[in-house]
Formats: C-alpha cells, sequence, structure tokens
C-alpha cells in the first residue's frame, strides 16, 4: 500500500465518518425513514443508526459490496428504485461528483424524499482545487473500482443548481474538520461541505442548528 493510501486508511478514514456521523446525524429529522444513495459498505449509515436509532436506514448503490453494514440494494446510479415520497430525506455523502450529471440523481432525490435532501461534496475553490481533488478521489476510491469522472463543481455552481431544481439551502457547513491540523491546509479548507435542503414549498421538520451558507446568499440562509 502506497504512504498515501496508509495514511489515508488509518489516519483520514476513521475521523471521516467520526465527524461525518455526528454532523449528519443532526440535520435529520425524528423518526425518519432515510436513503443512502451510493452508501459503500454502508459503514457511515450504521454509525448515524448507533445515535439515532429513532431512524430507519437504508441504502443503494451501483457496486454492492462483499460485506454491508446496512441493508444495501442495488440500482442503475440514475433512477432511484422506490415510489414517490417513499422515504424522508435522502442523503448523497461524497455521491455527486462520481455522476456525469449530478442534477439527474437530485432530481430523483426531490422525487422521493418528503422532507429534505443531505449532501457532502466538494467545491472546486480555493488553489489547485481540482488537482487537490482528484488526488483525495484516487486514493479513496480507485481502489474500490469506483467511478472517477472528477466532475467538481465550484460553490456558486451549486448555488446555481439547486435553485433550479427548486431547493433552498437551509443549513451550509464548510467546517468540517474531516483530516488531522497538520493536513486540513491542504486536504481540508474549502473543499468540503455539507448542505441541508428541503423544497421550495416546504419547511424543516424540526429547528436546524444553525451553520454558515453559501457566501453570496449567508444572509439569508442563516437560521
Amino acid at each position: 500500500m502506497s504512504f498515501f493510501g496508509t495514511f489515508h486508511g488509518t489516519l483520514v478514514y476513521p475521523r471521516r465518518i467520526s465527524q461525518l456521523t455526528r454532523k449528519i446525524a443532526d440535520l435529520l429529522p425524528s423518526n425518519a425513514r432515510v436513503l443512502d444513495v451510493g452508501c459503500g459498505d454502508g459503514l457511515l449509515a450504521s454509525e448515524i443508526l448507533k445515535l439515532r436509532p429513532d431512524l430507519r436506514l437504508e441504502g443503494i448503490d451501483i457496486l454492492l459490496r462483499t460485506k454491508s453494514f446496512i441493508p444495501i440494494r442495488k440500482f442503475d446510479g440514475f433512477t432511484i428504485p422506490y415510489r414517490d415520497s417513499n422515504f424522508d430525506v435522502v442523503m448523497f455523502v461524497d455521491v455527486l461528483h462520481h455522476t456525469p450529471d449530478p442534477t439527474v440523481l437530485l432530481s430523483e432525490a426531490k422525487r422521493v424524499a418528503q422532507k429534505g435532501i443531505v449532501i457532502k461534496d466538494h467545491t472546486l475553490n480555493g488553489l489547485l482545487a481540482g488537482a487537490r481533488l482528484r488526488l483525495m478521489d484516487w486514493i479513496g476510491n480507485a481502489h474500490h473500482g469506483v467511478a472517477l469522472p472528477y466532475n467538481y463543481w465550484p460553490e456558486e455552481r451549486w448555488q446555481i443548481e439547486l435553485e433550479k431544481l427548486g431547493f433552498r439551502i437551509s443549513c451550509w457547513n464548510e467546517s468540517l474538520q474531516l483530516y488531522p491540523s497538520y493536513a486540513d491546509w491542504l486536504f481540508g479548507s474549502s473543499l468540503h461541505f455539507i448542505a441541508h435542503l428541503v423544497p421550495c414549498s416546504s419547511g424543516t421538520s424540526r429547528e436546524v442548528p444553525s451553520m454558515q451558507a453559501p457566501a453570496a446568499k449567508r444572509s439569508q440562509y442563516r437560521r
């Protein structure tokens, strides 16, 4: 295993799971039925369930692993195989930049989710952002056979596309602390975010913690 692979597996991955577990668990409404799209082996979802046993959580993925931590159904990567409004929340954790067009799955998520969507993904902002994101993607996913189209969007593109799809950003958090402090300057900084979205015609089912909204509309989204 390469130095970067060892670094990711022993220091980054456990910390990433721990940080994302807490931050995503705080955004999910009580007693919600949640679908994790592109869930991998379901480890993150299983850790969220430990903190939030009130949830019902299942996953779908293009690739099925030999070992999984939650019930996982295979799908084609484009159409979510459930009826309209079948879930309360759909979550995408580092999934949408692996697709040719993130709006396809976002539209599907809006169809099947009654209350909202949670996204963890990247922003193509900052010095050499594309190169840094490609390196992280390759280290974390190439050995699993995951498609790597490197389809990253800058923050402004996320805002535009989400508005077109009819979403309101209720929370936007860029302070995820996924890496140790000595590595965060390179792999963290402005490259990551978690967002909580609701349909423009809907409200949130419970008060969502205040987080940093996109710079262009920060005052509008602060709760």
